[in-house]
C-alpha cells in the first residue's frame, strides 16, 4: 500500500468506523500496555519488598523521578499526537510529520538533560522526596540507574504516543509488552540470584525500557507507520516546538504533580516511620495499576476524538465521549469492589511480616476504592480538552487531582488527623476533581451537539 493510499485508509477508518468497536480496537491494546507497564512496576515494589521495608519504601521514593521521566516524556508526546491525530484527520500529513520529528529528538535531548543533573544533584533529590536516612542508600542505588535511562525512557514515551495518535495502537502494545514483561523476568534474576539487591531491579527496569524503545522505533524504521522521523522532517521553527509543549503541557501538569504529590505524601508519612512510607508506596503502585485501565481508556479514546475533530463530525467525537465514561465507570466499579474487599489479603503479599504495612496499606487502599467510582468522568474529561487543543482548561483539570486539591489537603489533614489525614488526602482529593470536571464537562457536550446539527 502506497502512501497515499495508507493516509486515505487511515482516514476513513477513524471517521466512519462505529465508535463502541473503534475505541475497543485501540483502547485494548493501550490498556493492555498500560497494564504491564503498571505490573512490572509493582513487580518492582514487590520483589524489592522482600529485601525490607527500608527498601520498599525507597521504591517509592524513587517511583517520583519515574514520575518527572514520565511527564517530561509524555508531554512531548501527548503535545505531539493531540496535534497529529487531529492533523491526520484534517489529512495534512507534511504537517504531521514535522510535529512528530521533532518531538522525538526533543524526547532525546531532554532526556540527556534530565540524566545529568539527576546524577550531580542525586543525594539532595533522594532527600527532597522523602527519603528518610535509613531509606537513602536504597533510594539513591535504585535511582542511578533510572537517571541513566532517563533519554530512551523519554523518547519511548514519544514514540508511544505517535502511534497511539495514528491509530496504531498494537504496535505501541508490543514494544512497551515487551519490555515489561522482560523486566519481570530479570527482576528476581538480578535481585536474587545476582545478588545485586535493589539496584538489580533498577538495572532490570533499564534493560527493560531500552527494549521497548529499540522495538518502537523499529516501526518507524520498517515504515509500518503512516508518520515519518527523517532528520529533513525535524523543524527549525521555534513555533513548532512552543505548540508541542503548550498541549502538551497538561500532561506535563498532571505527571508533575503526581511527582510532587507522592514526594509529599512520603514526607508527611515519614514521621510515622518507614512502615507508613512502605505502606503508601505499596498502594500507590498498586492504584497505578488499576488507573491504568481508565488511563489506557483514555489513549485509546483521544485519537478517535482527535481524528474526528479534525473531520468536523462533532457527533462522533460527543458519542465517543459518552461511551468512553460509560466504559470506565463500569470497569472501575467492578475493580474497586475487588480491591475494597481483598484490601488486607493483597498488603500481606507485599509484606507479611509486618502488621503495620498492612494495617496501614489496607485502610488507605479501602478509602482510595471509595473515590475510584469518579475517576473515570474526571480522566475523560480532562483527556477530551487536551486532545481538542484546548490547552488552558486542560491544564486547570490536569493541575486539580494532585495539586490543587491533593496538596493542600495533604499538608492540612496529617496536622488534624494524624496518620488517618495521610491516608485520606487523595480519595477527597479525587472528589473535589470530579465536581470540577463536572462543571466543565456539561457546555462542552452541549457545544459539540449544538456543532453537529
Amino acid at each position: 500500500m502506497n502512501e497515499s493510499s495508507q493516509e486515505q485508509a487511515l482516514f476513513k477508518r477513524m471517521t466512519e468506523t462505529k465508535i463502541p468497536g473503534l475505541i475497543g480496537q485501540l483502547a485494548i491494546p493501550t490498556i493492555i500496555s498500560m497494564l504491564i507497564s503498571a505490573v512490572y512496576n509493582t513487580a518492582d515494589t514487590f520483589f524489592v519488598s522482600q529485601l525490607g521495608t527500608s527498601a520498599s519504601g525507597a521504591v517509592g521514593i524513587v517511583f517520583s523521578v519515574m514520575a518527572i521521566i514520565q511527564s517530561f516524556g509524555f508531554m512531548l508526546g501527548l503535545g505531539a499526537g493531540s496535534q497529529i491525530s487531529r492533523l491526520l484527520g484534517a489529512q495534512e500529513s507534511d504537517k504531521a510529520n514535522m510535529i512528530a520529528a521533532s518531538s522525538f529528538i526533543s524526547s532525546l535531548v531532554l532526556g540527556s538533560f534530565i540524566t545529568l543533573f539527576g546524577l550531580f544533584f542525586m543525594d539532595p533529590l533522594m532527600k527532597m522526596l522523602g527519603a528518610t536516612p535509613t531509606i537513602l542508600p536504597f533510594a539513591a542505588d535504585y535511582a542511578r540507574y533510572i537517571f541513566l535511562g532517563a533519554p530512551v525512557m523519554c523518547a519511548s514515551y514519544v514514540l508511544n504516543n505517535l502511534l497511539r495518535s495514528e491509530g496504531k495502537a498494537t504496535f505501541a502494545m508490543i514494544g512497551i509488552t515487551a519490555g515489561g514483561v522482560l523486566n519481570i523476568i530479570l527482576d528476581p534474576i538480578f535481585i536474587f540470584f545476582f545478588h545485586m539487591g535493589i539496584a538489580g531491579a533498577a538495572i532490570a527496569t533499564l534493560l527493560s525500557q531500552c527494549i521497548s524503545f529499540v522495538l518502537l522505533l523499529s516501526v518507524f524504521i520498517r515504515g509500518k507507520s503512516a508518520l515519518h522521523l527523517h532528520i529533513r522532517n525535524i523543524s527549525r521553527e521555534f513555533e513548532t516546538y512552543s505548540k508541542i509543549i503548550q498541549v502538551g503541557f497538561p500532561s506535563f501538569t498532571r505527571q508533575g504533580l503526581a511527582s510532587v504529590a507522592t514526594a509529599m505524601l512520603n514526607a508527611q508519612a515519614a514521621a510515622f516511620g518507614d512502615s507508613a512510607v512502605a505502606a503508601m508506596s505499596i498502594v500507590g503502585r498498586l492504584f497505578q495499576l488499576v488507573y491504568s485501565v481508565i488511563i489506557g481508556l483514555g489513549q485509546g479514546f483521544q485519537p478517535v476524538a482527535g481524528h474526528n475533530y479534525g473531520a468536523k463530525k462533532y457527533d462522533r467525537v460527543r458519542e465517543a465521549i459518552i461511551f468512553s465514561i460509560k466504559a470506565g465507570t463500569i470497569s472501575l466499579t467492578v475493580l474497586a469492589l475487588c480491591l475494597f474487599i481483598l484490601a488486607p489479603q493483597i498488603m500481606a503479599a507485599f509484606r507479611a511480616d509486618d502488621g503495620d504495612v498492612i494495617a496501614i496499606g489496607s485502610f488507605a487502599m479501602r478509602s482510595q476504592c471509595l473515590s475510584m467510582l469518579v475517576m473515570p468522568f474526571y480522566t475523560i474529561t480532562s483527556m477530551t480538552y487536551q486532545v481538542l487543543g484546548r490547552s488552558t482548561k486542560a491544564t486547570i483539570l490536569s493541575a486539580a487531582r494532585q495539586g490543587i486539591f491533593f496538596l493542600p489537603l495533604i499538608l492540612i489533614l496529617p496536622r488534624v488527623f494524624a496518620l488517618k489525614g495521610v491516608q485520606c488526602s487523595q480519595p477527597i482529593a479525587d472528589l473535589g476533581s470530579f465536581l470540577l470536571a463536572l462543571i466543565l464537562m456539561m457546555p462542552l457536550l452541549k457545544e459539540l451537539k449544538s456543532n453537529a446539527l
